[in-house]
């Protein structure tokens, strides 16, 4: 009988603590983590700088490449690098293109005197400025496309040559941005956010000595004015031009590619004898809004009408010679070897007399 009544109270004893030892609180939980000494990696826009190989040359950047078979070159491109490295005397030819470079300053150029081409393209550069140019007076070649320049570069050297600013951001061409570039023969301003009035009648008017002028893929309205008489290449593509002064191409004696496909030209927008040019090789209209085919000159070449709204064409009306002169002449025949005419509302056949017309055509595409 004892020994029942010890094992009840042993039980109930221990019944007692295992709930006094439930009720104990547990510990909280910590609700932040604890600090640490080491900071988290920044975030950066940018790959690591590519360092260029060892060079038996002592003033070569570490990031570049200077090759002894072209010691007055200096290869910079495709390295990751954010600023211009300082340029060797020995320089050239420099290669900046494909980098993250924003700014192009004249300290790095402070010993370049002889570089005469540059080549800044695939880059992200607002500004470059005009004292680079007096570090490197002879330079002949710039290119910079396809950065973020919002004006034309000032201060650029008499002795330039070649000038591409292609796929940038430029809506403005500071006055005399082009003084005493009488050398100047290529300008490239293509995809730019140029508009009417940021050409004046006077921005071109020291390019003596231009052959090529590209102004396609901008905002304007109008033919640019004052563009240089003895213009072998002008390209307006895509603007938004309606009208073309019956004048314009006045005292134009080398121009040889006029080209102003997608804009917004019409019949009425193209007086009867405006492309009457001896000189005129390539004329393209394509992608615009006329119904018949202009007026040219029998030296034409080329001559593309693909999508407007051309219902019919006849050879006739568009013969710029008389049918019934001697064919057997080779200066009088037209020499009209292409015509393009898809994309419009033509159907089969081809009109004969635009063959007995332009004996030298070999393609038509209709």
């Amino acid at each position: 009988m004892k020994a029942g009544v010890g094992l009840l109270s042993a039980l109930a004893l221990f019944l007692l603590m295992g709930s006094a030892f439930c009720q104990r609180p547990r510990p909280k939980k910590p609700t932040r983590r604890p600090t640490t000494t080491k900071k988290p990696s920044e975030p950066t826009e940018f790959p690591p700088v590519i360092l260029g190989p060892p060079s038996i040359f002592p003033d070569c950047p570490q990031e570049c490449l200077c090759s002894p078979s072209y010691p007055s070159s200096l290869n910079c491109e495709n390295r990751n690098i954010r600023e211009v490295p300082v340029i060797p005397q020995r320089t050239h030819y420099l290669y900046l293109q494909n980098n993250y470079i924003s700014e192009v300053t004249s300290e790095p150029f402070r010993n370049a005197t002889e570089v005469s081409w540059i080549n800044l393209a695939n880059n992200r550069i607002v500004r470059i400025d005009k004292q680079v140019f007096e570090k490197i007076p002879g330079l002949l070649f710039l290119y910079a496309q396809k950065n973020l320049l919002k004006e034309v570069p000032v201060g650029l050297p008499s002795t330039l040559e070649q000038l591409s600013l292609s796929r940038n951001r430029i809506t403005k061409i500071p006055g005399g941005a082009f003084k005493n570039l009488d050398k100047l023969s290529l300008l490239d301003l293509y995809d730019n956010q140029l508009s009417d009035s940021d050409l004046g009648k006077n921005t071109f008017k020291d390019l003596k000595n231009l052959v090529q002028l590209n102004l396609a893929h901008n905002a304007l309205k109008k033919m640019p004015a004052g563009v240089p008489a003895g213009l072998v290449q002008l390209f307006l593509d895509k603007n938004r031009i309606d009208d073309i002064p019956k004048d314009y191409f006045e005292g134009f004696t080398h121009l040889a590619f006029v080209r102003l496909n997608h804009n917004q030209l019409s019949d009425k927008g193209i007086p009867k004898s405006v492309f009457n040019l001896s000189s005129l090789m390539d004329l393209q209209l394509s992608h615009n809004q006329l119904s018949m085919v202009p007026r040219f000159n029998s030296h034409l070449q080329h001559l593309h009408l693909n999508h407007n709204s051309i219902e019919s064409i006849n050879g006739t009306e568009i013969c710029p010679y008389n049918l019934h002169s001697d064919p057997s002449d080779p200066d009088v025949l037209p020499k009209l070897r292409y015509l393009r005419l898809d994309g419009n509302h033509l159907s089969p056949p081809i009109p004969m007399d635009l063959f007995m017309c332009f004996r030298h055509l070999h393609s038509i595409v209709i």
